[in-house]
C-alpha cells in the first residue's frame, strides 16, 4: 500500500495542492514543497494528457502522490491515466454509487474490475515490475470521488460504502452552486451537506476531503472532521506572489519618490 493510502486510512490528515498550469516545471517544484499529494487537473486546468507524463516524471523523484482529476468517467480516460502512472483518480460529476461503482471499475482488473491490462506502460515500469503492479491495484491506487452534486448528496451513504472508494471530496463551488447558495460558505444548507459527507465517511470507515479557499480555513474543517485537505493551486501561489511582490515594489517606489519630495 503506498504511503499516500495508508495515512488516509489510519485517519491522518494529509496536505494536498492543485497543479493547474500543464507545467512539469511547476510540478517539480511544487513536489520539492512537501505536501502529501497533488492533483493534476484535466478537468480545469489548462493542461491536457499530452502534458500529463511530464508532470509524472517530474514527480517520480519525490515522495508525493500524483492524484490526477481526469474530465470524465469514460473507461479510456481512466485507464490511459493510470496506465501513465497515476497514483489515483478523482472524479468529477458522478451523481449515484452505481456511476461511482462503474467508474472505480476502470482502475481495476477483471474479476474486480473492467480495466483492460497492458505490460509494456509506465505504470508498471515498462513491464520491469507488471505482475506486481496487477497483483493488487486497489491497494496501491487512491480514489477520490467528489461530493459537488445535488444528487450526490442523497446518496453519500452509498457512495461510502462502495469498495475502492477511498476518499469523498466536497467541491466546494460547484456545491454551493448546486444548492443555489454560490459562495455562501456558511449557509445552514452547505454546512448540513459538509456534516453528512463526514458522517458518511466515518461510518463507512472512508475519509472526507475538501479544498480549502486558503488556510485559514484549516481548523474549521479539521474540526468538522476532514483529513483530506488540499488548499490553493500552482497558479493562485504564482499570483498571489507575483501581487505582492509587484505591490511591495510599487509602495517602495512611493516612499522612495516621497523621501525625495521632502528633500
Amino acid at each position: 500500500m503506498n504511503a499516500l493510502k495508508e495515512k488516509i486510512k489510519n485517519n491522518e490528515a494529509v496536505h494536498g495542492c492543485w497543479l493547474s498550469v500543464g507545467s512539469a516545471m511547476n510540478a517539480e517544484i511544487m513536489g520539492k514543497a512537501g505536501f502529501d499529494w497533488l492533483l493534476i487537473d484535466l478537468e480545469h486546468g489548462a493542461g491536457t494528457e499530452s502534458e500529463l507524463p511530464g508532470q509524472l516524471q517530474a514527480l517520480s523523484g519525490v515522495p508525493t502522490q500524483a492524484i490526477v482529476r481526469v474530465e470524465s468517467g469514460q473507461p479510456k480516460r481512466i485507464q490511459r491515466v493510470l496506465d501513465i502512472g497515476a497514483a489515483g483518480i478523482m472524479f468529477p460529476q458522478l451523481n449515484t454509487s452505481a456511476e461511482v461503482a462503474e467508474a472505480l471499475g476502470h482502475m481495476v482488473y477483471p474479476p474486480a474490475g473492467t480495466r483492460g491490462a497492458a505490460r509494456m506502460v509506465r505504470a508498471t515500469d515498462f513491464g520491469l515490475n507488471a505482475n506486481t503492479y496487477f497483483a493488487d491495484t486497489r491497494a496501491h491506487l487512491t480514489s477520490m470521488v467528489q461530493i459537488e452534486t445535488l444528487e450526490s448528496l442523497k446518496h453519500l451513504d452509498e457512495i461510502a460504502a462502495l469498495e475502492g472508494t477511498d476518499v469523498l471530496f466536497v467541491g466546494p463551488s460547484d456545491l454551493t452552486f448546486a444548492l443555489g447558495i454560490f459562495g455562501q460558505w456558511e449557509h445552514p444548507d452547505y454546512v448540513a451537506a459538509l456534516k453528512a459527507t463526514v458522517k458518511a465517511c466515518k461510518n463507512a470507515g472512508k475519509a472526507a476531503g475538501i479544498l480549502l479557499l486558503d488556510s485559514e480555513q484549516y481548523e474549521r474543517f479539521y474540526d468538522l472532521g476532514f483529513r483530506v485537505i488540499a488548499c490553493g493551486s500552482d497558479a493562485s501561489i504564482l499570483l498571489t506572489s507575483a501581487k505582492d511582490l509587484a505591490s511591495d515594489l510599487k509602495n517602495q517606489q512611493i516612499l522612495k519618490e516621497k523621501k525625495s519630495r521632502e528633500n
